[in-house]
């Protein structure tokens, strides 16, 4: 029996396939036409314009306008100049902190100030940090034209009461130690503008004669023991922005209205039940973090989209101890946690600021990594 030969004629093999070929690029045109047509390309563009200025660093308010994306060109050029621009900025800082006037120390090799330093009494700065150095020698006095302390995270367990010399001291950083007091004597130096006691865990009163500081737009006693604003604080005129998260606040003082400059509030991690009515007498302030957790009474008004407020509550994450499978407790120092949760606060607080609109609260969650 011999074989079976099929026999095709090639050319409507050629025109079926043509014919499949034609309407493959039909549909393709139809499809085309139909998504320039439909918003799919436009979200498209603005999804691929959000990635970029995300992974430039470009704040919400610089793109968003009346919620709509403005994508142009010219926004991205202007932020690469702006970029450019602020590296300049920073190189210029560098440059002016290798300057003589100013002695910078880092490192826990250190547990004592050079001996040298006392020589170099021309100096304008002094930026000690993460050392095991804990105590700062009476000798600061000498040094009459210090303008800036940053001395964050190293063991100071006191500061010395002839710091109260330094008549032309302008910023004072001593946040992460270990203080649990503070000299009165600080309230002479009346050029102060910045004050920062934050993370210290164990201070739980500031002496009155601080209220001579009329100067101070800026105060951090967040991560302390306070179990109410001291009375100083609210002598202070010129304040701007006031942290006293993270201590044992039960309430406010009624005459907190006092600061009639305060812009920005942070009362977050407190044991607050309500807030008075007196801070809508605040009319510059612009900002205020709270704790929802235990609040059971805030003025309406703050919460109004009406007022220029922006109103924050942070609802904390209930999972308080995270353990390991074998049931040890991840060991962590406090004032490392501290550090951690302050810098993730202060990014999110810039970011809020950015914001045209903020949410009415925000669950903060905890992640942890078990190897």
């Amino acid at each position: 029996m011999g074989h079976e030969v099929v026999v095709f004629d090639v050319s409507v093999i050629r025109s079926l396939w043509e014919t499949r070929v034609r309407k493959h690029k039909a549909w393709q045109k139809k499809e085309e036409e139909r998504l320039q047509q439909s918003a799919l390309e436009k979200i498209k563009e603005e999804w691929n314009f959000l990635v970029e200025c995300r992974r430039k660093g470009i704040p919400h308010a610089v793109y968003r306008k009346s919620c709509f994306v403005d994508n142009s060109v010219r926004l991205l050029e202007k932020t690469e100049q702006n970029s450019l621009a602020r590296q300049s900025l920073l190189s210029k800082e560098r440059d002016k902190r290798k300057s003589p006037f100013v002695f910078e120390l880092s490192g826990e090799q250190w547990q004592e100030l050079p001996d040298s330093l006392k020589e170099q009494t021309h100096l304008k700065e002094w930026r000690i940090n993460n050392t095991l150095i804990q105590i700062i020698p009476t000798y600061i006095e000498l040094f009459q034209e210090m303008r800036i302390l940053d001395l964050q995270k190293n063991q100071i367990s006191c500061l010395p009461a002839e710091i109260g010399r330094l008549k032309n001291l302008k910023e004072l950083n001593v946040s992460f130690n270990h203080l649990e007091s503070i000299p009165p004597e600080l309230g002479d130096c009346e050029k102060l503008e910045k004050l920062d006691l934050s993370g210290n865990l164990e201070l739980t009163e500031l002496p009155f004669e601080l209220s001579n500081l009329k100067r101070v737009t800026f105060v951090d006693i967040s991560a302390n023991k306070f179990s109410s604003v001291p009375i100083c604080v609210l002598r202070m005129s010129d304040l701007q922005w006031l942290d006293v998260s993270n201590n044992n606040l039960d309430d406010l003082p009624q005459d907190i209205d006092r600061l009639e400059e305060l812009q920005t509030l942070l009362l977050y991690k407190n044991k607050l039940t309500y807030l008075p009515y007196t801070l809508l007498n605040l009319k510059k302030l612009i900002l205020i973090v709270v704790s929802g957790d235990h609040l059971v009474e805030v003025p309406t008004a703050l919460c109004d989209a009406s007022t220029p407020v922006k109103y924050v509550s942070l609802m904390d994450n209930p999972i308080d101890n995270t353990k390991c499978q074998d049931g040890d407790e991840v060991m962590e120092s406090e004032q490392d946690r501290q550090h951690f949760d302050k810098e993730f606060m202060k990014a999110y607080i810039e970011d809020v600021k950015e914001r045209e609109h903020v949410p009415s609260y925000t669950t903060k969650v905890s992640f942890s990594l078990q190897l």
